[in-house]
């Protein structure tokens, strides 16, 4: 049973499907998991145990009579705290939401529940999801499985803790920019930013709605596939027959590729000799309006983040953690004239990347710049968590501005993740890429 904590998604479903796991006894495996656990409280903010044992004794009794939902029903998940939950407090790692007890499931909560997910319970996240550190002095900050002293990543940080310290087999966080992916490559688990508006946000904690996405934090290319269809109610996606053997890609050196950190260039380059080894054909490619949309960032995020939690923020800034206050309160600096310029700025910026990228199958880089920065240097130096904060996110937020699907997989080099980027909508292809190239990588 101890294997069953470290084993994919997709293996746990097809042990259930073929009866040679008893999804109630693997739903006690993993909660009896996270009771011992030392971190547990540094990574679940709350646990569902009555919630969880209810939904997978359902799902023995659908596998026993033959009725099971999906691949994955009967598989124990985790839940960043952002995601409604009927009777259970949903806070979004804020005091400022403290004891706020939803009546109802998020719509993609109700989704995956049909589905057959078991929910374990909601994890610990950055404050109101405006952080890809994962630091979070209000309530708790998950370490990264590889290191110690060092921060998951952010915003869904107790997601992709809880799946790397083997206490759910796989996690639903949120990504604004780039907060499925920082925490998935900083933990060695696969992360799936999907295209804005695909999966619904309803009762949804939201940060800047125009950018916010659902996406899965997981062991395997499989998983998120598997996941990506359970969360909108579908069938699987066919991951078989592709080979990289011809397949385009281009490596964006506009931002992507400055200030890279030793590790991280490393493991990058080594990335993409293992793919040209698997026939990969590979162009480096400049997009200049990428680097312009990029100082857009500021106006877009912090305009409609400060617009949508002002009025609550006012009301008791002292609630918050300064770092993430200092934040949201730079929407002030804007006007409305200034935040629809930028939008219009911004869809030019699409558009001129759209013609760039059309003839690859995918674009690279590096998902993050930067190892997990220590959590003590965060805690006592402002300037050294503005800096690593930036740089965090810069390159995953390349993908939410561009309004695009991506992926980080692991590279094999602990912390250092491998980012696929495709087009809007286009989460099909780049999973059966993505599949594909975790083949190489492996």
């Amino acid at each position: 049973m101890q294997d069953w904590l470290t084993m994919t998604a997709a293996d746990l479903g097809r042990g259930i499907a073929a009866g040679s796991i008893d999804s109630v006894t693997l739903c006690r495996t993993y909660l009896d998991a996270i009771d011992a656990h030392p971190l547990r409280d540094r990574i679940y903010a709350r646990v569902t145990a009555e919630r969880a044992l209810a939904e997978a004794t359902a799902a023995a009794e659908r596998a026993r009579n033959g009725q099971r939902r999906s691949p994955l029903d009967g598989v124990p998940v985790s839940w960043k705290d952002l995601f409604d939950s009927a009777g259970i407090a949903t806070e979004a790692g804020s005091r400022l939401l403290a004891d706020r007890i939803p009546e109802r499931d998020a719509a993609v909560l109700e989704t995956a529940t049909a589905m057959g997910l078991v929910c374990l319970g909601k994890t610990h996240m950055s404050e109101l999801a405006f952080s890809g550190l994962g630091h979070n002095p209000s309530t708790a900050t998950p370490p990264s499985v590889n290191d110690a002293e060092g921060v998951s990543g952010g915003s869904s940080s107790g997601a992709a803790a809880s799946v790397a310290f083997g206490l759910a087999a796989a996690a639903i966080g949120s990504d604004t920019g780039g907060s499925v992916r920082i925490p998935a490559a900083w933990n060695d688990l696969v992360g799936l930013k999907t295209t804005a508006g695909r999966i619904s946000a309803e009762g949804v904690v939201p940060l800047a709605r125009r950018f916010d996405t659902v996406g899965p934090l997981c062991r395997s290319v499989e998983d998120a596939a598997l996941l990506l269809a359970a969360l909108e109610g579908q069938g699987g996606i066919d991951l078989q027959g592709v080979e990289l053997e011809g397949r385009r890609f281009a490596v964006l050196r506009t931002v992507a590729m400055q200030d890279l950190r030793e590790t991280p260039a490393a493991a990058f380059d080594g990335a993409l000799t293992r793919l040209r080894a698997a026939g990969a054909l590979i162009e480096e490619i400049e997009v200049p309006e990428v680097e312009a949309a990029m100082e857009l960032s500021t106006v877009l995020y912090t305009c409609e983040a400060y617009g949508l939690w002002r009025d609550v923020i006012e009301a008791d800034p002292e609630a918050m953690y300064p770092e993430i206050l200092e934040r949201f309160r730079l929407g002030k600096n804007f006007s409305a004239p200034d935040y629809v310029a930028a939008w219009a700025e911004l869809e030019l910026a699409r558009l001129a990347y759209d013609r760039a990228v059309a003839g690859f199958d995918a674009v690279l880089l590096p998902t993050a710049a930067m190892l997990p920065p220590n959590l003590q240097r965060l805690i006592d130096e402002h300037e050294y968590y503005l800096s690593e904060n930036l740089l965090a996110l810069r390159n995953t937020r390349i993908g939410n501005l561009m309004g695009l699907c991506a992926l980080t997989l692991p590279t094999g080099t602990p912390s250092c993740g491998l980012m696929m980027m495709g087009a809007p909508n286009g989460e099909e292809l780049l999973l059966r890429l993505g599949a594909a190239v975790e083949e190489a990588l492996a």
